[in-house]
């Protein structure tokens, strides 16, 4: 094999120009599918992070009262009442907002008071006693809220509870040297000033948005929101949400000082707040068979010109006693050679390509076994294409080298 390299050098500098444009081409595949691939497996990861709720039996509904009439404490007292009464249903809690919906309250927590310190960043849920049941949350250390731990919020009201229950994920920010569990009872600062005492540490519980980095970052205030337009969250027994979702729906328009609507499942949102990841996935996904089939198409066309061109080269190999094997493996190393210079230069291309995505976009950086692993495939795509004119050209005959035309 060591003595066909000689040959197969020369045999590339007669032709350089169909060479380099078939490397420059397996470069470019291997840095746009490489990165492509990350950026799919990354977007497919993130869609299946759990929200920390009852998903599959969890729905939401909202409730708009109107007239000069309408008593909103009354009202939202006699609605929890009546949901949690309902046969089927585990628990339901007025909710300001919706984990995983695209929109929400966010706050800042910090550790020492005073503007000067830095606060993190968390997803704000307000609701009463019922909202571990309803959200269906572990609670890994410390204690629930009590009925007489829940305020009402007006629309004007700026100040909050002087206690919360967080996510184990923000207790880890907050207190990064300290186990979870020793956070209890800690004080929080929140509007710079303000303090909180950390009362409970949950498992998990998404933000509203999918795409913000602090996603796992929530907490738990004690409050009813005094509103005419609320949300109610309902989650039910196994299998019943469909059936209860219709029925809490026309058991809350009976009173006809409001209108009833945006009743959606958490499948739903979840869905649709992803859709643009799962349009992400299926485009790269095409551009990356799109790619590999025009690749491998250039380097069929590249080897059947080569081919077609040396017939009267390979009979003459063949007259000297050249088996068909070895024909077979000078194509082979040939586009080995080709592909070689192509996936290293790929390589180079690759990472740069994603240092230009991680600033630009936010990525995560690409783990480094993707550029061996790409380079590993490009070579072996080569070589499945060049297979096809390789072998066609183990069938010329040795008499092919007498021909003068």
């Amino acid at each position: 094999m060591m003595l066909e390299l000689g040959p197969i050098f020369r045999a590339l500098l007669r032709n350089k120009v169909g060479a380099v444009l078939i490397a420059i081409q397996v470069a470019f595949t291997m840095a746009i599918i490489v990165n492509s691939v990350s950026i799919i497996y990354e977007r497919s990861q993130e869609t299946k992070r759990p929200s920390g709720i009852d998903e599959e039996n969890s729905f939401f509904i909202n409730s708009s009262g109107f007239g000069t009439n309408f008593g909103a404490k009354a009202t939202i007292n006699k609605d929890l009442e009546d949901l949690r009464a309902l046969p089927g249903v585990i628990d339901a809690v007025q909710i300001n907002a919706i984990p995983v919906s695209g929109g929400g309250w966010s706050m800042g927590l910090q550790t020492e008071p005073g503007a000067e310190h830095d606060g993190i960043g968390l997803a704000v849920y307000m609701v009463d006693e019922h909202g571990l049941g309803a959200l269906d949350v572990e609670l890994l250390a410390g204690e629930n809220f009590t009925a007489s731990d829940i305020r009402w919020r007006g629309n004007a009201e700026s100040s909050w509870p002087d206690k919360i229950i967080i996510t184990q994920a923000m207790a880890n920010r907050l207190f990064p040297d300290v186990d979870y569990a020793q956070t209890v009872g800690k004080t929080v600062y929140i509007n710079d000033n303000e303090p909180m005492i950390i009362s409970g540490i949950i498992d998990k519980l998404q933000a509203p948005w999918v795409g913000w980095n602090n996603v796992e970052n929530a907490m738990l205030s004690p409050e009813y929101l005094e509103r005419d337009a609320v949300r109610y969250f309902i989650r039910t027994e196994p299998g019943r949400r469909d059936e209860l979702m219709k029925t809490v729906e026309e058991m809350l328009a009976q009173n006809k000082e409001r209108v009833i609507d945006g009743m959606r499942s958490i499948e739903y949102v979840r869905e649709r707040s992803y859709r643009s990841h799962t349009a992400m996935i299926k485009i790269l996904t095409t551009v990356i068979i799109t790619l590999t089939i025009v690749t491998s198409l250039g380097i069929v066309g590249l080897a059947s010109f080569s081919v077609n061109r040396r017939k009267k080269q390979i009979g003459i190999r063949r007259a000297l006693g050249a088996t068909k094997r070895d024909v077979l493996r000078y194509f082979m190393v040939e586009n080995f050679l080709i592909s070689t210079v192509g996936v290293v230069l790929g390589a180079c291309l690759t990472i740069g390509l994603n240092i230009v995505l991680v600033n630009a976009l936010s990525l995560t950086p690409m783990d480094w076994y993707y550029i061996p692993i790409g380079m590993l495939v490009l070579c072996l795509i080569g070589q499945i294409a060049v297979f096809g004119p390789a072998k066609r050209a183990t069938n010329i005959a040795p008499a092919t080298a007498t021909r003068t035309v």
